[in-house]
């Protein structure tokens, strides 16, 4: 009985320790042909109305262009991270007055 709940805190503890990045802006190495920089997904995603935040929501998703982007609240505003085949683009929004 206590095997499972230990196996389960080890996964949970795991996860929080390898799934959690820093708060800064990030890329991966694009590959030939390149696919927008942070600063322009950030843009489109900002301004593609299937990406805005939805009432009482805490977490969405919605494609800007070939990306997928998730977002989630946190305590900074809005943690985004979008992605496609051989490329990731992460970056937040601070929260709107």
């Amino acid at each position: 009985m206590r095997l499972p709940i230990t196996l389960a805190l080890i996964v949970v503890a795991a996860a929080l320790l390898f799934g959690c990045g820093g708060s800064d802006d990030s890329t991966t190495t694009p590959p030939a042909g390149g696919g927008g920089s942070t600063a322009e997904i950030r843009s489109a995603w900002e301004k593609e109305p299937a990406c805005a935040h939805p009432q009482a929501a805490s977490r969405w998703g919605c494609s800007v262009g070939s990306y997928r982007c998730q977002a989630v609240v946190s305590d900074r505003g809005w943690s985004v991270d979008c992605a496609k085949p051989g490329r990731s683009i992460a970056f937040t929004v601070p929260p709107r007055k």
